[in-house]
């Protein structure tokens, strides 16, 4: 067995492991199903941080038996597992495997459900405690809430009940607050959690560490120190065979939304007075309150579709051009906005957003870019290649923070070079890291919520964006950039007005 990463907080040598339980998967023939959560179950199972006692209940449209859906189920895992695979860890696992075929209006169904879990409380002890996970389009929540609510698979006379609902939260302000009712009128707030998956990379709780277990940064961390900071989600590919999901929502609402405004809170919350969820979920509401957005929209926000261009060496069409995109489509691929935070911490300190298909490299990152020194003692040609110290933390690919600073140059004469400082995860800890999912779904079975974003942080962050939605919706073109690239050139002059550029990540 591998080494244990996933450990109770209170004892680093406990493992944090999950009592008698299931988890009911609607949308379990869906991609992110298949890649990400049968391997992250998998992976916890192997990892000995599920019980003996677990259940697996797939609920979908197909003509299916539990042999079927456990076969398929199987393949999943090894296909996408991070754990050496283990045909005894499979079996213990698929003892619990059930599936249920229906409609999800289909009250036969729902009804066969609901003996499902009375089995396996009977015959693999879960002991009424269900976990409803909805890897479904937003548009099917409400069918699938009022059944669950209808059939009594809420009921938590029995043992605990809890739903997972995975982004987007909504697509406007008004959509999340019917969302939030919705899933309110049946599930009691601690038992409703709301999957941002980046919050589960090691990568992004590693910003609170570095802040908060380390005197060197916290003393600089504020307007008097910071000139400005960069937060980049950029990813390489197209939008593969996303094309109706994506074409609806666009780059700001699929990531501004929730990722980068998550990341943006984490950056620049105060100290929590303890880092449990209700008081890490204060101090982000409290940044996420703060945000002002630039008075002079055009200027300070920018958004473009990816033209034809090169990809990994190869050409790559348009996103006008992608299977399954109306060729007037005016969805942003690429979204980048300027936000300021009015607290006496960052006053002056703009935030720059931004993500896009089709760029230069995957990579995301936040980047706390110093303010130069007031006073350099060196001739002015000594320092002409000395740019501005920063701090890079980065969330992917290459996990870990690298420190710029400036260095003298070997030699007789006093030049001084931008040099790097780097931290990589892979190379200073033995331990795997888990996959976000992992630590997502264990957190859940746990019941244990520092990590999932509340009804309050959802809807606070649609009252950031939407006012650059709806700017964005008034206009009847749209800026575009050759895939590969880096963006359109409005954004790079959205910086060159403030005197600032991107990074080149």
């Amino acid at each position: 067995m591998r080494s244990n990463p996933l450990r109770d907080p209170r004892d680093r040598r406990l493992p944090r492991i999950a009592g008698p339980c299931s988890i009911v998967m609607f949308g379990v023939t869906g991609d992110l199903a298949r890649k990400k959560l049968i391997p992250a179950i998998y992976d916890l199972a192997n990892r000995g941080l599920l019980p003996p006692g677990f259940g697996l209940v797939g609920f979908a449209r197909r003509d299916w038996g539990d042999g079927t859906f456990a076969t398929l189920m199987r393949e999943a895992a090894q296909a996408g597992a991070r754990t050496e695979w283990s045909d005894t860890v499979w079996e213990q696992l698929a003892q619990g495997i059930k599936f249920v075929p229906g409609q999800f209006d289909d009250d036969d169904a729902w009804r066969n459900l609901a003996t499902t879990l009375q089995e396996l409380d009977e015959q693999q002890g879960t002991g009424g405690n269900h976990a409803f996970y909805l890897s479904i389009p937003p548009a099917l929540f409400p069918t699938v809430i009022s059944k669950i609510d209808e059939h009594g698979l809420a009921d938590q006379a029995k043992g605990w009940r809890r739903v997972v609902v995975e982004k987007p939260f909504g697509h406007d302000l008004e959509s999340a607050k019917e969302l939030n009712q919705l899933i309110g009128n049946v599930f009691e707030p601690e038992t409703v959690f709301r999957i941002d998956h980046y919050l589960g990379k090691e990568t992004v709780q590693n910003i609170l560490a570095l802040r908060f277990a380390n005197q060197l940064f916290e003393p600089v961390w504020n307007s008097q120190y910071v000139d400005h900071v960069q937060i980049t989600m950029a990813e390489d590919i197209g939008i593969g065979s996303r094309a109706g999901y994506y074409d609806a929502i666009g780059a700001a609402r699929d990531v501004i939304q929730n990722h980068l405004l998550q990341l943006l809170a984490l950056v620049a919350m105060e100290e929590p007075i303890s880092f449990d969820a209700a008081g890490l979920r204060l101090e982000k509401q409290k940044v996420l309150r703060s945000v002002r957005l630039p008075e002079d929209l055009d200027r300070h926000t920018a958004r473009a579709q990816y033209v034809a261009g090169w990809a990994g060496g190869k050409p790559v069409v348009g996103y006008r051009e992608e299977e399954g995109i109306d060729p007037g489509s005016l969805t942003e691929t690429f979204a980048a906005i300027r936000l300021d935070i009015a607290t006496r911490r960052w006053a002056g300190v703009p935030f720059y957003l931004r993500t896009g298909k089709r760029l230069g490299r995957r990579v995301t990152e936040v980047a706390v870019v110093f303010k130069k020194a007031p006073h350099l003692p060196f001739e002015h040609h000594d320092v002409t290649e000395l740019g501005n110290n920063a701090l890079v933390m980065r969330i992917q690919p290459d996990e870990g923070v690298t420190m710029r600073f400036g260095a003298k140059v070997p030699g007789t004469t006093m030049e001084i070079r931008d040099v790097n400082m780097d931290f990589a995860y892979g190379g200073s800890f033995v331990e795997d890291s888990p996959e976000a999912y992992e630590r997502l779904i264990l957190d859940v079975l746990l019941g244990d919520p520092p990590l999932f974003p509340q009804h309050e942080e959802v809807e606070l962050s649609w009252q950031i964006l939407d006012p650059v939605i709806k700017h964005w919706s008034r206009k009847r073109t749209i800026d575009t950039y050759s895939a590969g690239t880096w963006g359109p050139q409005s954004a790079f002059e959205m910086l060159e007005r403030d005197g600032r550029s991107w990074r080149r990540p």
